[in-house]
């Protein structure tokens, strides 16, 4: 069992770029393809546009503004009371601390200690009684500062007021409770001391100084050990002096209110693609004008670098695709001039869609640049380039132009849906086509899949009924561009660029090609040969996926280089003597080898395009013609291997390598002695593994399941080639006896010979020749010939004979090893051929070889030919 090989995947970027460089042979098309991308990445952000007029507020419009593009419009006056809310909502920050309590707990004590020390605070002096007396007006301290020097006024105080007075700070004291409700979210309270920060939505619970005051004034009243006068000395002691714990932090509250404004979003209007921004004869109004100056900055800018930077950037990523199939493997190694046509496809399209757009612009109508968008001939492009790759690349280059495209006309995505879906309807359609005739009838599906795509893209865009029936007619014009671009430019790749297009492939199926009417008149062994191969190949590269066009034209062509050489070649020797016998093996295996070279040439010389010259030369790849280096070996020579090797290359591509393996099943499959469907099947597996364990297909890009539909497929043509007929009865047998008997009686045997010089074989033992008439009634009235002892009816010429072994079987003898290629010399004749020659009667075995020859049976049991 063969196991396949696994592939060699990129480890990383570097080996990946490597194995590129190694595979594809660019030479100047890679840099072209890059600096092509580059171009059309400027071009498409550059900027070709008119410039708007700008008006001021109060001016009248002298003619329509229309916008070009989707632009976004900063609502300023919005945006600043928006940021306004969010500042009012934004609370406030106060500090808490116990130092002012601190501070006010020794004020009281040193007022106190300084009454008790009978201070005169009459005489001016500093302290903290003249502060107070300062503070109250001097009646007022005449009044109270005597009471507050009595023990039971002090001993309250401070026993009893002091510690409930440090345990309400402590929770927070505001100074004024009218400036924190101002604020509705309330209010975060940063304890200085603790280092901590807590949240007091309800504002209304917070205790200010004022409401505290009264609550004290209210417990004073209740203690009986004072009387009126002291009460009233300490509440006014206390109103005097009690500070406030909680104090506004302004640039705290400050800081963070920036922070949060700076974190709202400024607020937009959006001005759409086609809306009419200002209308002739309108006033302007300074919201209007906003606008006018916006579309201003963006049009005169000449060019939108954000716009080039990512469709060059994007255009590169797209284009791995011409280089990487989706395994990760390297695909089809591409050509100097593969690259070169890629780019000049991408560089004029790119071109003709600016170009466009531009002119559209200049007609003011919105309407009118979609359906110039819409109408751009994409799908033509495409199918061009499906005449030429294979579908991946294909694929890739419908992605790249329907980018480039929808960037040209600044359209949304829908235009890329619709453009991209349109070229791969109409490279399915060119694929498909088998003549000329078919893609000018393909115009039909084309417009009607096309009209759906773009149904489809219309509904996505949510585009107004009313431009429905002039897109609806851009997509008619669409795809009639398409057709004709495909007419105008098939020639051009064809002599320009030397590519074997699919048109070009189809007039080189037709038998009146002259390299064609040579093959059919000159070698028409190998002619035959090469039929039964195109019809393997194009079923196998159907099976696959890979272009079965190419494979059967080249298919049809690949043993062109025979015809310099027929009778070298097995398939055509018919028979006759071998030349190779007179000849050392050496020179055998070069005049076998040279038929690629020399078909390599008339491909050249008939202009059958590049691809069928490349897949000639690599449908034998570097193989050993075994048979004559053996020979070589049995004779005492020591060959060389090299000597007797095709030079190459292997196959490059999945339609080489299955011109060679159908190539070599079809040659073989002639030396099979009883070709039933099993063994059909068993010798089809054993030359691919063979193949592939050669190293062959190493180049190409079969997979091991692509092996495995060949090979199903190459049975079922050969099953159906080597298919067995029935043996008809023949109903007139005792007539043609008794006519027998009657024409041997006469003495003349039988008729004449005919005109393909068929001899008759009498009784005697002497042969005689029949003429075609005469010999054509003798035939006819035996139906045991051409019925019961030929399996294929249908093979028979016009006589009804049946022909000699080396006739009926143009390949190679029965004795051929199963192994070899039928590019061989014809072999001896087998033991049964030679006894059966040896056996006819004189003058049989010296019959001239190639002569057609038919043999009779005798009614006696005596052969007739």
């Amino acid at each position: 069992m063969i196991m396949q090989k696994k592939a060699d995947r990129p480890a990383s970027i570097p080996a990946l770029i490597h194995m590129l460089r190694a595979r594809h042979h660019c030479g100047l098309g890679l840099s072209a393809l890059v600096l092509t991308l580059l171009f059309i990445g400027l071009l498409a952000g550059a900027n070709f546009e008119a410039v708007p007029r700008v008006y001021v507020a109060g001016q009248v419009a002298e003619t329509d503004i229309i916008a070009d593009r989707d632009i976004l419009i900063e609502d300023v006056q919005a945006t600043k009371a928006r940021r306004k809310q969010v500042q009012l909502l934004q609370p406030p920050v106060y500090d808490l601390s116990l130092e002012p309590f601190t501070a006010f707990q020794n004020r009281i004590v040193e007022i106190l200690r300084s009454l008790n020390n009978g201070i005169d605070y009459h005489a001016g002096h500093d302290g903290p009684v003249h502060r107070l007396v300062e503070e109250l007006t001097p009646a007022v301290a005449d009044e109270i500062l005597p009471e507050l020097a009595q023990p039971e006024a002090q001993t309250y105080l401070l026993k009893v007021l002091l510690p409930q007075i440090r345990d309400h700070m402590s929770e927070g004291l505001v100074g004024d409770i009218r400036s924190a409700r101002v604020e509705r979210s309330g209010v975060i309270v940063r304890n200085l001391d603790t280092s901590t920060e807590m949240l007091r939505p309800d504002v209304a619970n917070l205790p200010d100084v004022q409401s505290y005051l009264a609550e004290i004034s209210a417990q004073i009243r209740q203690v009986a050990t004072l009387n009126p006068q002291s009460r009233r000395a300490i509440n006014i002691l206390l109103s005097a002096t009690m500070p406030s714990s909680l104090t506004l932090n302004r640039e705290s509250t400050q800081k963070r209110s920036n922070a949060v404004m700076s974190m709202v979003e400024p607020v937009y209007y959006q001005i759409q693609k086609g809306e009419i921004v200002l209308r002739k004869g309108e006033r302007v109004s300074r919201e209007q004008q906003i606008k006018l100056q916006t579309l201003y900055k963006s049009a005169s800018d000449p060019m939108r670098w954000d716009i080039a930077a990512g469709a060059f950037l994007c255009s590169l990523v797209l284009s791995i695709g011409f280089f990487v199939a989706p395994s990760g493997k390297p695909g089809t190694p591409l050509r100097c001039k593969d690259m070169l046509l890629i780019s000049l496809l991408l560089l004029l399209f790119s071109i003709g869609a600016k170009a466009v757009y531009v002119l559209g612009m200049r007609n003011d109508s919105l309407m009118f640049l979609n359906t110039l968008a819409v109408g751009y001939p994409v799908a033509g492009a495409v199918g061009l380039v499906a005449m030429v790759f294979a579908a991946r690349r294909y694929c890739t280059m419908a992605l790249l132009l329907s980018f480039f495209t929808m960037l040209m006309f600044q359209a949304p995505f829908s235009l890329f849906l619709l453009h991209f879906l349109g070229g791969m309807l109409a490279t399915w359609l060119v694929t498909n086509a088998q003549s000329r005739q078919d893609v000018v009838w393909s115009i039909v599906p084309l417009t009607i899949g096309q009209s759906i795509i773009w149904f489809g893209a219309t509904l996505l865009a949510h585009s107004a009924p009313g431009v429905m029936p002039m897109q609806l007619l851009a997509v008619l014009v669409n795809s009639v561009l398409s057709l004709i671009l495909l007419f105008a430019v098939s020639p051009v790749l064809e002599i320009s660029f030397g590519y074997s297009t699919r048109f070009r492939l189809m007039e080189l199926m037709s038998l009146e090609q002259p390299l064609m009417q040579e093959l059919m008149v000159t070698v028409p062994g190998t002619y035959h040969h090469s039929l039964v191969v195109a019809n393997m190949v194009e079923a196998g590269a159907k099976a696959i996926g890979a272009n079965s066009l190419l494979c059967k034209v080249a298919a049809l062509y690949h043993d062109v280089g025979k015809l310099s050489y027929p009778e070298y070649f097995i398939e055509n020797q018919f028979g006759g003597p071998n030349k190779h016998d007179k000849l050392a093996p050496s020179m055998s295996a070069l005049i076998l080898l040279s038929h690629v070279k020399k078909g390599t040439e008339l491909a050249e010389r008939y202009k059958l395009g590049q691809d069928i010259a490349d897949i000639i030369s690599q449908h034998h790849g570097t193989r050993l013609i075994r048979y004559f280096y053996q020979k070589a070996l049995n004779q005492g020579e020591k060959p060389r291997e090299s000597d007797f090797s095709y030079l190459g290359p292997r196959p490059q591509t999945k339609e080489a390598a299955i011109l060679m393996l159908a190539d070599s099943v079809e040659a073989s499959s002639r030396t099979l002695s009883d070709p039933t469907p099993a063994r059909i099947k068993t010798h089809i597996d054993t030359i691919i593994k063979g193949i592939f364990s050669e190293g062959q297909l190493d180049e190409s890009e079969l997979t091991f399941k692509d092996l495995h539909f060949l090979s199903e497929n190459f049975q079922r043509i050969l099953t159906g080639i080597f298919h067995q007929r029935i043996a008809y009865p023949d109903a007139r047998i005792d007539a043609a006896k008794a006519e027998g008997k009657t024409n041997s009686k006469n003495g003349n045997g039988t008729a004449a010979a005919s005109a393909h010089g068929a001899t008759v074989l009498t009784p005697s033992g002497q042969g005689k020749t029949c003429g075609e008439k005469s010999c054509a009634e003798k035939l006819g009235n035996d139906k045991s010939v051409s019925g019961a002892t030929r399996p294929d009816a249908s093979a028979t010429d016009k006589t009804g004979a049946e022909q000699l072994p080396s006739e009926k079987s143009a390949g190679a003898p029965a004795n051929m090893p199963a192994d070899m290629p039928h590019d061989m010399p014809a072999d001896m004749p087998t033991a049964e051929q030679s006894s059966a020659i040896k056996s006819l009667p004189g003058g049989m075995a010296s019959a001239k070889p190639g002569a057609v020859s038919a043999v009779v049976l005798h009614p006696e049991g005596k052969g007739q030919a």
